[in-house]
């Protein structure tokens, strides 16, 4: 069997109002599914370019907005408003007739449930009601998500997808808990595929590290190959 073609990627420009919206796609070799990449506080997907480039080459079709950095951890509901604007544009990219996987890293991972269908709280109790995408979302990873934003009575009880998510034993920003929390919330629908990992932290996902943050993690080039490989079977399976 010959090696898959390389997957191109370009940069594209859609508007949000006055906003630009730069979106990254990675146009994968006859792809069979579409993959909306959410990214974290930061806002780059290029932190998470080789995981991008590994899902294109393997039959996706990438499209990751990137994001202003957030000035706050506890982002209000402007915020959230927009980014979520913005998954939807990015989405409106893709090829209409693939079904749609979401991948999301912290506070991507909670807006991506929140087009899954969950309705999203900030800290000040301001509710971004349920945005489910024109285009439904199939299947959810979500890498350490900021699950804080959907621990409001009857905010998840519209998911229903199949789940993959990532919880890091060293995470101090959004610890392992709030992983069995969704696990334990989901269980009566759809049963949530969970991978503790041990020795990881919150920003071990990324290939490229923010500024001033040192991982963890005692192999993390390893330990991101081994998440693409999980990431890639359970999307394409």
């Amino acid at each position: 069997m010959g090696k898959a073609p390389s997957a191109a990627h370009e940069q594209v420009t859609l508007r949000d109002g006055a906003d630009e919206v730069v979106v990254s796609v990675l146009a994968g070799h006859e792809p069979r599914w579409t993959v909306l990449f959410a990214a974290g506080a930061g806002g780059s997907p290029l932190r998470h370019l080789p995981l991008l480039t590994t899902l294109a080459t393997a039959g996706c079709h990438v499209v990751a907005p990137h994001f202003p950095r957030l000035s706050s951890p506890t982002p209000g509901i402007e915020e959230l408003a927009m980014r979520t604007r913005w998954l939807r544009l990015a989405l409106n990219r893709a090829p209409e007739h693939l079904p749609v996987a979401g991948i999301g890293h912290s506070i991507g991972g909670a807006l991506l449930l929140g087009l899954a269908g969950g309705d999203l709280w900030t800290i000040s109790r301001d509710c971004l009601r349920a945005q489910p995408a024109a285009r439904p979302l199939a299947k959810l990873v979500l890498f350490t998500p900021a699950l804080q934003f959907l621990q409001a009575p009857h905010a998840v009880d519209a998911i229903q997808l199949p789940i993959q998510a990532w919880a890091a034993s060293e995470d101090r920003i959004t610890p392992p808990s709030q992983v069995d929390w969704l696990a334990a919330a989901l269980a009566p629908r759809m049963p949530v595929q969970t991978h503790l990992a041990q020795g990881a932290g919150h920003f071990s996902f990324m290939d490229e590290l923010p500024p001033h943050v040192t991982d963890p993690h005692p192999d993390r080039p390893a330990f991101l190959g081994e998440v693409a490989a999980q990431v890639t079977r359970f999307i394409l399976a």
